[in-house]
């Protein structure tokens, strides 16, 4: 069985306020859980899970429930979506590809 995983109160909020974004966006849908279960590919179980903020789901299904019922995640318009790809790969270019911790040199001789 995995360890349970203890999340920080600011990441707690945010998937308590993505759940409640999404069920709002279901609501003006006029969409039952059930529906945009099914049309995500999850149970109701998972759905009530994703709405209540549950952070044991999978970021992937709660993103997609998200952009099904049209929760602005990012900017809406690609092409601007595209430039802060671009700028973030950019800024990724410049720093190394491995975070290594440096090491201690004991240089009392």
């Amino acid at each position: 069985m995995s360890p349970i995983r203890i999340y920080s109160p600011l990441a707690r909020e945010a998937a308590r306020l993505l759940g409640s974004r999404i069920r709002l966006g279901r609501k003006e849908r006029h969409w039952t859980i059930r529906e945009l279960a099914e049309r995500v590919g999850i149970s109701e179980m998972t759905m009530r899970k994703i709405e209540h903020g549950d952070t044991s789901v999978r970021l992937g299904v709660a993103l997609e429930a998200a952009a099904l019922v049209g929760v602005p995640l990012f900017d809406p318009d690609p092409s601007r979506r595209a430039l802060e790809r671009s700028r973030v790969e950019d800024r990724l270019a410049l720093l190394p590809q491995s975070v290594r911790r440096p090491r201690r040199v004991n240089d009392e001789f």
